[in-house]
C-alpha cells in the first residue's frame, strides 16, 4: 500500500484588527479602508434599509456613511469600537433623510404599513422568516432600529445607547416593547 501523502492546510492570512486598519488608513493606505468597508458594509446597509425602508436610499446612506467616516477618521478615538462609530454615523444620516422626507411630503410617516395583506403577502406568510421580517418592518422606527441593532447586528445595550444617543433604560424599554409587539403580531 502506498504511503499517504501529507497535505498541509493552506495558511490563512492573519486577521488585522480595526485599530491597525485605521492606523494604516491614516498613514495613507487606501487598501486598508477597502478592508474596513468590506467588513462593515453589509451591516451598515442592513441598518440603513431597516431604518429607511427603501433599498436605494439605504445604498446611498451606506455610501455616504463610509464617505463621512473616511473624511472624519482622524477624529476617531483610539480604543473605541469602529462598528459603534460607523453605526452612529449611518443612523444619524438615516434620521436626517427621514426628517427631510417628512418635510418634503408635508406629513408624518405612518408608524405601520397598511395592515391589510394582499394575495402575495398571504402566500409568503407560510414562511416564518418572511413573517418575522414583515413584523419587524411594521414596527415603529424607534423599535425597529433597536431590534435591528440588538438581534440582527448583535450589539449590546450600551453600544445601542451610544449609536442612538439614548439612555440605557430607554433602549431596554424600546427592546421590550418591540418584542411585545412582535409577539402579538406573530401569534396565531
Amino acid at each position: 500500500m502506498p504511503a499517504a501523502l501529507a497535505v498541509e492546510p493552506p495558511v490563512a492570512a492573519p486577521v488585522v484588527d480595526d485599530q491597525a486598519l485605521i492606523a494604516a488608513v491614516l498613514a495613507g493606505s487606501s487598501q486598508a479602508f477597502e478592508e474596513i468597508v468590506t467588513r462593515y458594509q453589509r451591516a451598515v446597509y442592513n441598518l440603513a434599509v431597516r431604518t429607511l425602508r427603501d433599498s436605494n436610499e439605504a445604498q446611498d446612506a451606506t455610501q455616504e456613511a463610509f464617505f463621512k467616516a473616511y473624511r472624519a477618521l482622524h477624529t476617531f478615538r483610539p480604543g473605541a469600537k469602529f462598528s459603534t462609530w460607523i453605526f452612529t454615523i449611518c443612523y444619524r444620516l438615516c434620521c436626517d433623510k427621514l426628517s427631510k422626507r417628512k418635510r418634503i411630503s408635508g406629513d408624518e410617516l405612518p408608524d405601520r404599513a397598511d395592515p391589510s395583506a394582499g394575495p402575495e403577502m398571504l402566500a409568503e406568510r407560510s414562511d416564518e422568516a418572511v413573517r418575522l421580517r414583515a413584523a419587524i418592518d411594521a414596527l415603529p422606527e424607534k423599535y425597529r432600529t433597536v431590534v435591528t441593532l440588538y438581534h440582527l447586528q448583535g450589539k449590546q445595550y450600551d453600544e445601542i445607547a451610544t449609536v442612538l444617543n439614548l439612555p440605557l433604560g430607554t433602549v431596554k424599554t424600546h427592546l421590550f416593547r418591540a418584542k411585545e409587539q412582535l409577539r402579538k403580531a406573530l401569534s396565531p
